[in-house]
């Protein structure tokens, strides 16, 4: 389909582009932008008018709990999700049930999604067998699947001599391995070390159980060679780590999650389940270098962290809740409203979810490595556009995925998602 975009404001990260512009798309592809062919005849004409035109978001971190959820649609759900919080591209952890360590079910996966015509899917496959940190999974054949690179999700290696052989093997065949930094002992508990959570009485997870975890990696970075991504760093004095090793020049890269961005212990509240999350949220300190780390460029993406749960998993004491939180549909909204309390231009607050992601998966987005996260003419249109001056309050029962829990409900955010276009075709548009 042909459509036009027009009267919008155009904002590609990616280059720095920032102006009104239109943009017309055909056969998938973005044909021209700003002066746009008389002879152009467009199907389908979308008024832009006090609009933002830019990029379809990326996010680098959705379970979409598919293989192994019991509802049924859950993969459409979340899906549509997505394309309605203007995110076009995600890649979504191994830790489903069984485990992302088969190239058929890698392959089941992207088949489904890619039929479902909605946002474009990149699994990571587990880096050992059912992410028992024990055997290799076949790295070489999971690639060849589909897998953008490998992960542990939440189970980390407690053998180092395991990690370090998976390191050798993926800088051998310039795979990107994908890591969250927590000790296996030390952070095991459900709320972060603290106050907090001393007067609740809930086990804490002390900052060193990322940091410990941070110097290991950083270590085995130096031996082995390796590009590792790592995942949802919550603390200063990790990030602070991190900012030394890329100093260094470590080939690392690094995200952290809208909730870790906004949120604080002190919002657990009188044992608030929405609240439990991993990594647990830790104090205004840790928040602040988190939003200051991520302005200025030590932190590379800003992640949804997307995990639906049912209310079986949430409606439970605080210590028994399942960890996690929706937010694929929170995800532009809450990236806005950082980008606000910074002070950033709209351009560097919407590279955090478009070009920043892009750039840490590489050449592994294949044939949109060239295109992914920005607005170029002979590019693939994954646009999104929104109206960033409009407000809306989030409300558990108006999300579309099926997860409705979310520690953000009744926040009152920036920022509303107008249309969405995956590979040149509406994915979504919101009711007039």
């Amino acid at each position: 389909m042909k459509i036009l975009i027009h009267g919008g404001r155009l904002i590609d990260p990616a280059s720095g582009r920032d102006e009104p512009a239109d943009l017309a798309v055909a056969a998938g592809r973005i044909v021209a932008i700003g002066q746009v062919s008389a002879d152009f005849q467009p199907e389908r004409r979308i008024d832009a008018s006090g609009l933002v035109v830019g990029p379809g978001l990326v996010d680098l971190s959705a379970r979409l709990r598919e293989p192994g959820h019991g509802h049924d649609s859950m993969l459409e759900s979340e899906m549509a999700a997505a394309v309605a919080g203007g995110v076009t591209s995600l890649v979504c952890p191994p830790d489903t049930n069984p485990v992302l360590d088969e190239p058929g079910l890698v392959q089941m996966l992207k088949f489904r999604a890619r039929n479902l015509r909605l946002a474009n899917l990149y699994p990571l496959g587990a880096l050992t067998r059912g992410l028992q940190g024990e055997v290799l999974a076949e790295m070489t054949a999971l690639t060849e699947a589909g897998c953008v690179g490998f992960s542990q999700a939440e189970s980390p290696v407690q053998d180092t001599l395991v990690l370090h052989r998976a390191l050798q093997y993926a800088a051998t065949f310039g795979y990107a391995t994908w890591l969250r930094p927590n000790d296996a002992w030390l952070g095991k508990g459900v709320a972060a070390k603290g106050p907090v959570a001393t007067r609740l009485g809930l086990s804490g997870v002390p900052a060193i159980a990322e940091t410990i975890a941070l110097a290991t990696i950083f270590e085995l970075v130096r031996d082995t060679g390796a590009r590792v991504h790592l995942c949802r760093l919550s603390s200063a004095a990790g990030i602070e780590l991190v900012r030394r090793a890329k100093a260094e020049g470590l080939p690392i890269t690094c995200d952290v999650s809208i909730n870790q961005l906004h949120l604080t212990d002190v919002d657990i509240g009188y044992f608030d389940a929405a609240m439990r999350l991993t990594p647990p949220l830790r104090q205004q300190r840790d928040r602040d270098a988190i939003r200051t780390a991520l302005a200025d460029g030590t932190v590379d993406a800003l992640v949804s962290d997307h995990t639906p749960l049912d209310a079986d998993a949430k409606n439970l004491p605080f210590a028994e809740a399942e960890p996690g939180a929706s937010g694929l549909e929170l995800l532009l909204s809450l990236g806005l409203k950082w980008g606000t309390v910074q002070g950033l231009p709209l351009a560097r607050t919407l590279a955090a979810v478009t070009s920043g992601p892009v750039a840490v998966l590489g050449d592994a987005l294949g044939s949109l490595s060239a295109s992914a996260g920005r607005l170029v003419e002979g590019g693939v249109a994954d646009v999104c556009v929104f109206d960033p001056g409009a407000h809306w309050v989030v409300q558990a029962s108006a999300l579309r995925s099926q997860g409705k829990h979310t520690p953000f409900t009744g926040y009152e955010l920036p920022g509303r998602v107008r249309c969405t276009l995956v590979r040149g075709a509406m994915a979504f548009e919101a009711p007039r």
